[in-house]
């Protein structure tokens, strides 16, 4: 039986030699193998990684989004610790082969899709995450404008005139944020690893001192948890705490992708699987239950539900914590468009065009279609952020069902990574003139169930209302993949 490359001492050691004679158009120094005299990530960078990703406003707004299903709060926080630890697994299975081999998700992709067909899961990858940068943008703008009309209340009248459904006050807080966050961006990944350092802690901070000043106004006694209003009954609650347990899912199905973008970097597996365990389920589901306190507290305290914790702060009688909590959801979420939604776009633009273009000309390329897409019109309302959630994990799981089927049953676990930047048609992922039919097929087959399943759920309603979109496309993505994989025999 051949050895899987985490028990063999020369694979582990594999991204110390250098590529020899790498293709052009496979190949920049962004795109290559992170030799392990550079993979500084510790548990806590990634710890830190993971706070910084579900810190933000969009995590607090989705997580407050899912009392909305009908069930009661503690059925909410029960489905999103299943939720969260079936994240877990999968994180660290996709985590794996990236940091064996050093490699990014864009290069990883190319085993299963082949070395030209895997510009094809990154676009997917790259288009995703663009429109979630410039979702996040949006929130954190919410912030800025929050602080201006403190500071500078005539800023006001800039809210009397609109362009796109955004007022002038919204656009002059979006493009602060945007080129705010450029500007961090550009300075690479040891910089974008010190600054999420920061971020996630801070956050805990203030949220934790939101929490306290909400019991203290609303009192423990005054707590309703049922936030949707309607609770279900029988199976409906169980069918209730199932969509939410996969809206979790698909809330980090974007990052279950390109997780690898990050654990390239870490020093170990150990530590990578430390690090997960504390920033997914024990911090996932801390920063859940401060979620369910400050919602439900915000009934009692300003007699209605809000699920915004940036309106939420900006409601408090005092100037100097409205700044400082305005301030701090501004840094967290700088820090979640850092860790999901600028990194993955970076490199798959640069693996589109990894001659002319780095990481960091693909980061401002992808900033700059972020502000192309006006988040802020599909993102109006805590419904139409479900919506948004599940229809893109359905887009983006035939992908992990594909990527994982392949690597840990056809491949086994054995990858040369050399063989990842030739063009060579002897090459082993060279497959049919650098495209993998079979994981084309696979992979589209599986992204019509289940972004089918997705829309006539969600949008025709010809199907009961539910969110298993994301499971439903990673199942038949895998089945499919190693089905055709096997009757073309190339196992």
């Amino acid at each position: 039986m051949a050895r899987t490359p985490a028990a063999d001492p020369s694979a582990l050691d594999e991204s110390e030699t250098p590529i020899a004679n790498p293709d052009e158009r496979l190949y920049n120094h962004d795109l290559a193998p992170v030799p392990r005299s550079r993979r500084t990530w510790t548990g806590y960078s990634v710890f830190a990684m993971w706070m910084s990703d579900v810190h933000s406003v969009g995590g607090y707004t989705f997580a407050a989004s899912l009392f909305l299903l009908g069930i009661s709060g503690w059925q909410v926080l029960l489905a999103l610790a299943l939720g969260i630890l079936v994240v877990y697994v999968l994180m660290n299975w996709v985590g794996k082969p990236s940091l064996v081999h050093g490699i990014p998700f864009p290069v990883m992709a190319r085993v299963s899709m082949g070395v030209m067909g895997a510009n094809l899961a990154a676009l997917i990858r790259g288009v995703v995450g663009i429109v979630w940068y410039g979702v996040q943008t949006y929130f954190a703008s919410k912030a800025v404008a929050t602080l201006l009309l403190l500071f500078v209340p005539s800023a006001i009248a800039l809210r009397e005139s609109s362009f796109l459904r955004l007022d002038m006050l919204g656009w002059v807080s979006f493009l602060f944020m945007w080129l705010l966050q450029l500007i961090i961006f550009q300075r690479g990944m040891e910089i974008i690893r010190r600054f999420i350092d920061f971020c996630g802690p801070a956050v805990y901070v203030v949220m934790f001192v939101l929490m306290g000043w909400v019991l203290y106004h609303a009192g423990l006694d005054s707590l309703n948890l049922t936030l949707g209003g309607e609770v279900l009954s029988g199976t409906d609650q169980l069918l209730g705490m199932g969509n939410a347990t996969l809206l979790v899912v698909s809330y980090f199905a974007a990052l279950l992708l390109n997780f690898g973008d990050f654990s390239r970097f870490a020093k170990s597996e150990r530590q990578m699987k430390i690090g997960n365990f504390l920033g997914l389920p024990v911090n996932f589901i801390v920063f859940a239950i401060i979620t369910v306190i400050v919602t439900s507290g915000s009934t009692k305290v300003f007699g209605t539900m809000i699920m915004d914790p940036v309106e939420i702060v900006s409601r408090i009688d005092n100037k100097l914590a409205v700044a400082i909590g305005s301030v701090t959801f501004v840094i967290a979420t700088m820090g979640i468009n850092i860790v999901a939604n600028f990194v993955s776009p970076a490199y798959d633009i640069a693996n589109l065009f990894p001659k002319h273009v780095d990481f960091k000309r693909g980061g401002l390329i992808a900033s700059i279609l972020a502000v192309l897409v006006c988040p802020w019109i599909f993102v109006d309302s805590p419904k139409a952020i479900t919506i948004f959630v599940s229809v893109f994990g359905a887009v983006l799981a035939p992908m992990y069902g594909v990527m994982m089927a392949d690597y840990y049953i056809v491949k086994k676990q054995v990858v040369k990574a050399a063989e990842l930047y030739t063009m060579s048609p002897g090459g082993r992922f060279y497959y049919d003139g650098g495209w993998n039919r079979v994981g084309l097929v696979a992979l589209l087959v599986s992204g019509f169930i289940s972004v089918g399943w997705e829309i006539s759920t969600q949008l025709l309603r010809v199907l009961p209302a539910n969110n298993f979109g994301w499971l439903i496309g990673a199942v038949s993505g895998a089945v499919i993949y190693v089905v055709l994989m096997r009757g073309a025999r190339r196992m």
